[in-house]
């Protein structure tokens, strides 16, 4: 290529590609198709979709409520503020101010933990929030660039593995039982910080994993 920051078009990336001081995106893929990482959230949210039922609360906006909820969902939406904000429920998960009591079947949470100050703290309360037999499902990246949108507002704070993530889950709400899935491969972690969208691979080299280069993780939390 001429001009070694240009972005290709989709189908024509080649390796020679990466070696460049810049991302082919900044905004995660998400200006060339699906992202990586949404790709991986819609697989862990699929398949536990049968959770996804009676009232459930979802941050910033309902859309995993309304692409993988059960008929008959009833969605809050939670958010800081209303300014601009699509939301139902004003609150905050830290302090857990504005957070209902024991009223939830299912909470989706995803790409929201690593966001917050204090982690520990937002799983209690969100766990407060939570009906006996409901449900946690939530996502957090690991292999990423910072979210510069976060950053910019509230904080891009956290990155954790599976072992820290299962960590934090017995010791702030061990009266649940919980189970981590994890995601990505060496490929998906290079074309993931790159910027390439998830379209851009295959579906076998989407779904291969590897340990070592884990991209998100998923948690599965059952309240008891």
């Amino acid at each position: 290529m001429n001009n070694p920051d240009a972005i290709p078009e989709i189908g024509e990336v080649q390796w020679g590609d990466l070696r460049r001081l810049s991302p082919l995106s900044n905004v995660f893929g998400q200006d060339r198709g699906t992202t990586i990482r949404r790709y991986y959230i819609d697989k862990f949210l699929k398949h536990n979709c049968n959770c996804i039922t009676g009232t459930v609360l979802e941050v910033g906006d309902d859309t995993y409520s309304q692409k993988f909820g059960q008929p008959g969902v009833r969605v809050d939406v939670l958010n800081l503020d209303t300014s601009g904000l699509k939301g139902s429920l004003v609150g905050n998960l830290v302090t857990g101010e504005g957070l209902p009591k024991n009223r939830y079947n299912a909470i989706i949470l995803t790409q929201v933990l690593h966001v917050v100050p204090d982690m520990e703290a937002a799983l209690r309360n969100i766990f407060s929030a939570l009906v006996p037999e409901g449900v946690l499902l939530a996502t957090v990246p690991v292999i990423t660039q910072v979210s510069r949108y976060d950053m910019d507002r509230w904080g891009d704070y956290w990155r954790v593995t599976d072992k820290a993530l299962k960590l934090l889950a017995d010791k702030n709400i061990p009266n649940c039982q919980t189970t981590i899935s994890t995601y990505g491969n060496h490929l998906t972690a290079i074309a993931a910080l790159t910027g390439l969208a998830a379209e851009e691979l295959t579906q076998i080299e989407l779904d291969y994993f590897d340990p070592d280069y884990q991209i998100l993780i998923g948690m599965y939390s059952k309240k008891i």
